[in-house]
């Protein structure tokens, strides 16, 4: 099977690259799989492709490279099929359009896979009669505004299907789109096995890591961690990532006298290593698509102390099991979940070790076996006839199903030992 990503830079660092390189490696395992991005940047991409995957791009924005294509008169003029209400619209242009129009007309593959909601419209109008569509959502329905929700109501359904990252979120999309004939599923995002030894769960360290902006409430996670350091002054605090809020924090820091307790550490890229050092991990967003950082934390040996936010945590979290979920925007919550792992080295080993079993289930390969389940049913089914698709239904049918009841059987068992570890 050819299998093709759409997606706007691929050169660059973000929850959405490094998912599509994830989920690419795995696939390329059985397939054929390109990562075609809009925008190239730079010389060579920041996250290595897997053997297998051929990345490419349409624009050339390296300026001192003999195709620069940043000064082309298209590259100045306004796009019209990428969407003015979507958040990447001043980066797309008249060149953009007719770049992607001319892939997607030609482009010869069994399914494309687009990977935001502009992309995806190009997807939907421009991809000739062959290929399986399918968009994926990275963030979720709610985050949009009304005018691209219009806007995708009146294209998605001539997707042949939608991914999101959460239940939830499907859920949402059910519920307030009018999307006949597309299969809506939640596939949660791949995060591979770090490849270092988990955390043995003796350092004195509270980790972090995300950008630093208000929406992961890092201003509640210092207030929290001064309630922390009153009774455990012994525990000190990581925060890894770089954004607009940094001063703010640091002066927040210098204000509560934590600066020997908190540290601002910057982006780190690995950051497993940084997680590995750590024992507990803490996420205080307010909203969280999917919740990337808590799975990373989960393959390290973490056990994880979250809000309870909308839409990722709970779905990834087992309260009590393998982390612990608090309320959203109560520092004394998130405080006394803490101190709870904090003071009890025999709850947090156990939940060191429940979080690096349970968050097996988000390896890549398990996650490409969805997607090929959902690409051979989509198949089966009629999505993506016509000369490019090379896979025959009835074959692909009975093997949807079949993959389907073994996560059936695999999340009951889960379910099962989870009632167990909390009986």
């Amino acid at each position: 099977m050819h299998i093709s990503f759409l997606i706007h830079n691929a050169y660059g660092i973000g929850g959405t690259i490094r998912t599509t390189y994830n989920l690419a490696g795995a696939l390329a395992q059985q397939h054929d799989v390109e990562i075609v991005s809009v925008f190239r940047h730079r010389d060579e991409p920041v996250f290595t492709p897997a053997e297998g995957v051929r990345v490419r791009h349409l624009v050339d924005l390296r300026e001192d490279t003999p195709g620069y294509e940043g000064d082309d008169p298209e590259h100045a003029r306004r796009a019209r099929t990428f969407p003015r209400a979507e958040g990447r619209y001043e980066q797309y242009s008249a060149l953009t359009d007719r770049r992607i129009a001319g892939h997607l007309a030609t482009l010869e593959s069994d399914v494309v896979v687009g990977t935001r909601p502009g992309l995806n419209v190009h997807l939907a109008l421009e991809t000739r009669r062959g290929p399986v569509r399918v968009g994926q959502e990275h963030l979720t329905l709610d985050s949009h505004s009304s005018a691209l929700r219009t806007r995708l109501r009146g294209v998605y359904p001539r997707l042949d299907a939608l991914t999101t990252t959460t239940e939830a979120d499907a859920g949402a999309y059910r519920r307030k789109m009018r999307l006949p004939g597309v299969h809506i599923q939640a596939v949660p995002n791949p995060v591979p096995e770090p490849g270092i030894e988990p955390a043995d769960g003796s350092h004195k360290w509270v980790v972090a890591a995300g950008r630093l902006v208000p929406v992961k409430r890092y201003d509640l996670l210092i207030r929290a961690f001064d309630k922390v350091r009153a009774q455990r002054p012994d525990w000190r605090l990581r925060i890894y990532g770089g954004g607009k809020q940094k001063e703010a924090l640091r002066a927040l820091i210098d204000e509560l006298g934590l600066y020997n307790h908190v540290y601002l550490m910057g982006p780190a890229n690995p950051i497993e290593p940084e997680w590995a050092k750590g024992s507990i991990a803490a996420v205080t967003s307010s909203l969280e698509s999917f919740g990337m950082t808590i799975v990373e934390a989960m393959r390290c040996g973490l056990p994880v102390v979250s809000t309870d936010c909308p839409h990722g945590p709970g779905e990834i979290i087992a309260n009590g099991v393998d982390g612990r979920l608090v309320e959203v925007g109560n520092a004394d919550a998130i405080a006394e979940g803490l101190l709870e792992l904090i003071n009890n080295d025999e709850l947090r080993q156990q939940m060191a070790h429940a979080a690096l079993e349970d968050s097996q289930r988000f390896d890549p390969a398990r996650i490409a076996e969805r997607y090929e389940a959902m690409f051979a049913a989509l198949a089966g089914r009629g999505g993506g006839a016509g000369p490019g698709s090379r896979m025959r239904g009835s074959l692909h049918r009975a093997r949807g199903a079949l993959l389907g009841g073994a996560y059936a059987v695999r999340d009951a068992g889960r379910a099962a030992l989870s009632k167990g570890r909390t009986a």
